[in-house]
């Protein structure tokens, strides 16, 4: 793999509260340099993300239903059709983690495909927030996935009590066909970290460090 190909793996990511207009413009200048396959914003900056990423390879990524997946299955509908009409190119939505605890298969799938409805084919990863469920309910939350029509899992939204491991990772890749993919997000900071995920099976990496990344993999390749 070399520096390019790491790039566009990326979805540089922006998604704390404080966020300001400057700071988007700085990450959408950064994921043009490195050639991200996506900057991830918050719905509020999806407007501004895509005016200035328009012309450049880049998409736009929003959330929906973040980072709690508690919104009504109505509600991250409506957020999917409203970001979209913003100019969001791909959507990374939150599973209704307490209907998935409770055993409520059903409710799940309805959720997810609610959103795979709205995003109109658009790209939709489903977050399943790994660090609140036992194995066996990470691969429930991928079969759901699944059945709902979505195009990733992704493991964290990065506001949990842990982030992508590579058990994690390599448990969901296995859970899923293989026309799914799997997105690494939560405290991947180094070429380290990031290199085992991606050997474990992720294809798209949700990262705030972007560009320590890819120093740190730069150096790695100078030793």
């Amino acid at each position: 793999m070399d520096k390019k190909a790491l790039g566009k793996m990326f979805d540089h990511t922006l998604l704390k509260a404080t966020a300001v207009p400057d700071e988007i413009e700085t990450i959408c200048a950064e994921a043009i340099k490195i050639g991200a396959a996506s900057v991830c914003v918050n719905p509020t900056n999806v407007r501004q993300a895509a005016k200035l990423l328009e012309g450049s390879e880049v998409k736009v990524c929003t959330v929906v239903g973040f980072p709690l997946g508690a919104s009504t299955s109505k509600a991250k509908a409506f957020e999917t059709t409203d970001a979209i009409e913003k100019g969001a190119q791909e959507i990374d939505m939150v599973i209704n983690i307490g209907q998935l605890l409770a055993g409520n298969y059903a409710e799940v799938v309805d959720d997810i495909r609610a959103v795979v409805t709205a995003a109109n084919g658009k790209l939709v990863k489903v977050i399943i927030e790994t660090c609140y469920l036992t194995d066996p309910q990470k691969v429930m939350a991928c079969k759901a996935a699944a059945e709902a029509g979505a195009n990733f899992v992704k493991t964290s939204t990065g506001f949990g009590t842990g982030g992508a491991t590579v058990h994690d990772v390599a448990l969901m890749k296995a859970s899923i066909p293989k026309e799914m993919h799997v997105k690494a997000s939560g405290g991947i900071r180094t070429w380290e970290q990031a290199s085992a995920v991606i050997e474990a099976g992720a294809e798209r990496l949700g990262v705030s460090a972007s560009m320590a990344i890819l120093d740190s993999f730069e150096k790695s390749k100078n030793q």
